[in-house]
């Protein structure tokens, strides 16, 4: 057996397949699948400090080999996601990730003050890069200096290894992410959805209310791949690659542009059991191509 440990330095992962925020809700809605101890990590869906009713309907819109979304963060809040939590944290010993967000710099302070301390927690992810919320898609993740200015916050404030998730949107992604190393970031995690649009021809108006939307799926992947590749020859910290990922192949394309681990996210909705999958299709290639850990093809393309 080919050794698929992903050893992010402040945390090490069975596996590296770690299923999205958003797209495994907060992970008990998978206990009927399969067993959550068999995947590396896996992230929560995105939380604000209090409720949040997300984006009024329609919410996603089929494409061509994706997935646009505008369902606006929908979530409990802090102390709602905190019970979930302790519940899920009794039925498996894979470390959970908590996806920070925040409407202001403020808040994503406070989200992250408060889950520092919850022992069910292992790391902080911070959302800076959610497209569908902040008018046009506009985020912390486009901006280097707010980018620096808001991690650094949060990385004085909390004691847990600190993930910052980036924008695709970025006019230079590897400019917001030796921010967010500059601010104090254990690592990155991209990318987030692309901006997108859809329209209604029935009604001459878009799909969405906020009019544009995230756009997932395997449409993405070689803009996602470029942007993780890029990425990780401006920084050196840990990263996790993210987009359009559907296959082991996929997964180890991601390693060898540089990423340590890897995020799965819209295959999650169409195949529950997806992530699993996927584990054993890079564990079949591995084992084709006679590569022993991941570390031996981590970056290969630089």
């Amino acid at each position: 057996m080919a050794d698929l440990t992903a050893d992010l330095g402040f945390i090490r992962l069975k596996n590296p397949v770690v299923p999205a925020s958003g797209t495994f809700g907060y992970g008990e809605e998978f206990f009927d699948h399969f067993d959550l101890d068999q995947l590396g990590a896996f992230v929560v869906k995105g939380v604000y400090r209090d409720p949040r009713p997300g984006n009024p309907p329609p919410r996603i819109h089929e494409t061509p080999s994706g997935l646009l979304n505008s369902i606006g963060l929908a979530g409990p809040g802090c102390a709602g996601l905190a019970e979930v939590l302790r519940r899920v944290s009794a039925r498996t010993t894979t470390p959970i990730i908590v996806n920070i967000c925040g409407a202001s710099d403020d808040e994503y302070l406070e989200v992250a003050e408060f889950f520092d301390p919850m022992p069910e927690v292992s790391v902080l992810e911070l959302n800076i890069s959610c497209p569908n919320v902040h008018g046009g898609g506009r985020c912390p993740a486009q901006d280097p200096r707010h980018t620096e200015r808001l991690v650094t916050r949060v990385r004085r404030a909390a004691s847990k290894p600190l993930m910052v998730k980036l924008s695709p949107n970025a006019a230079d992604i590897a400019a917001v992410a030796r921010a967010a190393q500059a601010g104090g970031a254990d690592a990155l995690s991209l990318v987030n959805t692309f901006l997108g649009l859809a329209v209604d021809l029935e009604r001459r108006a878009p799909v969405f209310a906020n009019t544009v939307a995230g756009l997932s799926g395997p449409a993405i992947k070689p803009l996602a791949l470029r942007l993780v590749w890029e990425t990780c020859g401006a920084v050196s910290i840990p990263v996790m690659g993210i987009g359009g990922i559907h296959s082991g192949r996929d997964a180890l394309e991601f390693i060898m542009a540089g990423a340590h681990a890897v995020q799965t996210g819209t295959v999650n909705l169409i195949e529950p059991g997806a992530s699993l999958r996927i584990i054993r299709e890079i564990n079949v290639e591995m084992e084709r191509l006679g590569i022993r850990d991941l570390t031996e093809i981590r970056g290969v393309l630089s």
